[in-house]
């Protein structure tokens, strides 16, 4: 019989830290829930609750119209520097 693997239980961040509404002008907040290639991260990863992630997506779509969030993120730049050494 094998083993079982224990991962830790995925939580929702958003309701830890006890926010109540998730504003697009804060991107360090929503720097929580981008992948390093700026995609939004679904909930099964994240772990985040039904509502904080629909008002994380709302957030991300209005900060990427509004220019602070990047709609593309260049890893050619990223991979290139970390070769150059």
């Amino acid at each position: 019989m094998a083993e079982r693997r224990k991962f830790a239980k995925k939580y929702c961040k958003y309701s830890a830290m006890k926010i109540d509404f998730i504003d697009y002008k804060n991107t360090d907040l929503l720097k929580i829930s981008l992948s390093e290639r700026g995609k939004i991260m679904p909930r099964r990863l994240t772990g985040t609750s039904k509502k904080y992630q629909e008002q994380v997506e709302k957030a991300i779509k209005r900060a990427r119209h509004m220019a602070l969030v990047p709609y593309i993120v260049d890893t050619q730049n990223i991979t290139d520097s970390a070769y150059a050494k």
